[in-house]
């Protein structure tokens, strides 16, 4: 990776002396495209600043410990730790996301000569392209640079450009899931496998993750629209072997009801009954609950609002989440927003709610 980190100091460097390619607007339908059109991308684009870096100052605490060292107390200080800004004030900030990503850049050229440091900046970068900016070719390009060439991150950038079969085989040879919130069968879910994505479900379950894997396992056939089996799943969050659940128990068990409340309304959610007009109602997120208020024009979803959350790391899910109910037109069959999938499951079930809640 050394050889690589100098050259993409360099094209960082000279950042300002060309204009990138902006990423494809969500809203843009993504063509299926194959492996090497996808790598044609991420080689294009990748290493190029995107539009708004001109504009987009590189703002950060003088306070910082910019050798990206460990934290010097125990107390969380974002203005002193690096690792604890970009969580902190970074990552709850959207407004800073851009900023984060020139921050990201400017830790790699500092630290360039330090591999891990310069791995843990571009991580960063990815990051916040992937999971924040939704702009997937510099997101993989970045990973890449990284090291990480069998990832569910980077199958689910592929995914995100169009290349569902290379998606598949990095996420083969990432092989069991034992990430702490269920990502690599989600990501199955995702792609459409149903089938595998149960069979992992089964195989965290007996790992011992058995929350976690009830519930993605629901998720799966909630997106395929198997509501029956999708509830016959969350009941069992609700009556998991206490030693045999992950650390966050208690707040899988709050999603899974909220799950069954909602998902009993999917099959009797009729738009047409539901007269125009704007209503509320909420569902449990992560860190409490997630308010939207839904606006019916001439039969049909026109806007959804997140009127109040207490959201931190929630990501691109505020924006993402309703922007693919409206364009839908359903609460059925959303892909849940990768990385806030908790915020994005309380927007929908929220949103579910409060639709029946205005049938006529």
């Amino acid at each position: 990776m050394r050889s690589g980190l100098i050259l993409v100091s360099l094209v960082l460097l000279s950042a300002n002396a060309f204009a990138g390619q902006a990423p494809t607007p969500a809203s843009t339908p993504v063509p299926n495209r194959t492996k090497a059109e996808v790598d044609a991308l991420i080689a294009k684009d990748g290493p190029a600043p995107p539009d708004w870096w001109n504009n987009t100052p590189l703002n950060f605490p003088k306070t910082l410990d910019l050798t990206m060292g460990p934290p010097k107390t125990k107390n969380w200080d974002p203005n002193a730790n690096v690792g604890q800004y970009f969580w902190s004030t970074i990552n709850e900030n959207p407004s800073k996301w851009k900023e984060g990503v020139k921050f990201a850049a400017h830790l790699l050229t500092l630290n360039k000569d330090d591999e891990k440091k310069a791995g843990t900046a571009m991580h960063q970068m990815a990051h916040l392209y992937k999971d924040c900016l939704n702009d997937y070719s510099r997101a993989a390009y970045w990973l890449l640079q990284a090291g990480e060439k069998e990832t569910e991150d980077l199958a689910y950038c592929y995914y995100q450009m169009g290349a569902k079969d290379t998606a598949k085989d990095l996420l083969t040879k990432v092989g069991p899931d034992y990430t702490r919130h269920g990502t690599v069968i989600k990501m199955w879910s995702d792609l459409g496998e149903y089938e595998t994505a149960l069979k992992l479900a089964d195989a965290k379950a007996k790992d011992g993750s058995q929350d976690i894997a009830y519930l993605m396992a629901g998720d799966a056939c909630r997106k395929q629209g198997k509501f029956k089996e999708a509830l016959d799943f969350y009941a069992k969050v609700l009556t998991a072997d206490p030693q045999k659940v992950g650390r966050d128990f208690k707040q899988s068990k709050d999603r899974a009801q909220a799950n069954i409340d909602a998902v009993k309304l999917f099959d009797t959610l009729d738009l047409s009954k539901v007269p125009d007009g704007a209503y509320t109602s909420s569902s449990v997120g992560y860190t409490g609950p997630v308010k939207v208020e839904v606006t019916m024009k001439g039969g049909k979803i026109a806007d959804i609002k997140i009127t109040d959350h207490h959201e931190k790391q929630f990501y691109g899910a505020i924006t993402e989440t309703p922007r693919r109910i409206i364009e839908k037109q359903s609460v059925k069959g959303i892909d849940t927003f990768s990385s806030a999938t908790i915020t994005s499951e309380a927007i929908i079930n929220a949103t579910a709610k409060a639709l029946s809640a205005a049938m006529k």
